[in-house]
């Protein structure tokens, strides 16, 4: 499996992303926790910087996230990279044919995606994982810009109640009718949007309190997936097969 990186516009956005300081508490706070470091990783050089997404620019396929991990992506500097959330995650999407094996330990381990598209609705770790309205409305550009540059998109994943209504709000910016709270979020629910806009399928977050206390399983996370790839294969009439090929 391979995908071709990114160049043009997705990289300079991505370049873009990892320049932002637009925001004062979140730029102290991925600078402190880089600074202090958790004893598990003391010998580690901490990211703390934002995060850019990670993906297949030709992706039909896109994932959102919250944020990044203070000690997960703000320390391995791809998303989703590092910690439990990202472990879960990564299983999945390899043993639905998106990824091209089903772990993730830091950026340079050899990870790719295929026809798949990771993103967040803020690219800071935030202290408490509590972004605030603002820092989610200073980062909102940047998921509007990437949906923009993913030409192929047709279906999108909301990992969680805060993603699913950060993408909603970028969507917006398409289409002034849209009206997010036409679209509640609940585990597997598939809307259905129209006007040139992706499919959207909600999940609950991958994070270890939901998986651990069985909130979501990997059945249930791999459900999400499949009706995700049977939306982009109605829409293109193409299929990805489980060594990661489009046919």
């Amino acid at each position: 499996m391979d995908a071709p990186e990114l160049d043009g516009p997705l990289a300079a956005l991505r370049d873009e992303i990892v320049a932002c300081r637009r925001c004062a508490r979140l730029a102290a706070h991925c600078k402190a926790v880089a600074a202090a470091k958790r004893r598990a990783y003391r010998d580690w050089d901490y990211w703390g910087r934002p995060v850019p997404s990670f993906g297949d620019p030709s992706a039909r396929l896109l994932l959102v996230g919250l944020a990044p991990a203070a000690h997960g992506a703000n320390r391995t500097g791809r998303v989703f990279t590092g910690d439990r959330s990202g472990d879960f995650l990564y299983r999945a999407l390899h043993e639905a044919g998106f990824a091209s094996q089903p772990g993730s330990v830091h950026r340079c381990d050899g990870l790719l995606l295929r026809d798949c598209y990771i993103s967040c609705a803020v690219r800071c770790a935030p202290p408490q994982n509590r972004p605030s309205k603002a820092e989610f409305e200073a980062c909102r550009p940047f998921l509007v810009r990437e949906l923009e540059l993913l030409p192929r998109l047709r279906a999108a994943v909301t990992l969680g109640h805060f993603a699913h209504r950060a993408l909603l709000a970028a969507l917006r910016t398409w289409d002034g009718t849209l009206r997010p709270a036409a679209y509640p979020f609940a585990h597997g629910r598939h809307y259905a949007l129209g006007g040139g806009m992706p499919d959207v399928v909600c999940s609950y977050h991958p994070s270890p309190l939901n998986t651990q206390t069985g909130r979501l399983t990997m059945p249930m996370m791999l459900d999400v997936l499949a009706t995700a790839l049977g939306i982009v294969q109605t829409a293109d009439g193409t299929l990805l097969t489980s060594e990661g090929q489009i046919k």
